[in-house]
């Protein structure tokens, strides 16, 4: 049964293995194109290029989108801050906790 087991796990993992073997490998020269495959892509390439020449101008295409939430000049630097206060200790945040409560 284990055996029936293992070959059925093998097989399963050879079946990606095999389908990788249709893509070509790094360092293998391209394949050669047909006549029909080069005017294929050259007529795709047209097409594509009126479809662009469909897309309407932007109007101010220069401009910045986000210039109205961004200022202009630069952001004053905050004045230096004062220390943090030390932390207060667990018995005296509970107090100061049980007092608010009441």
């Amino acid at each position: 049964m284990k055996l029936i087991g293992i070959v059925a796990v093998m097989a399963l993992l050879a079946g990606p293995a095999w389908g990788q073997a249709a893509f070509p490998k790094y360092g293998e020269p391209d394949k050669d194109k047909s006549q029909a495959d080069i005017a294929r892509e050259k007529d795709a390439q047209r097409a594509y290029e009126r479809s662009l020449g469909n897309i309407p101008e932007q109007k101010g295409s220069g401009s910045d989108p986000w210039g109205a939430v961004r200022s202009d000049s630069a952001a004053p630097k905050a004045a230096a801050k004062p220390p943090a206060k030390p932390k207060a200790s667990k018995t005296e945040a509970a107090k100061t906790d049980a007092a608010a409560k009441q």
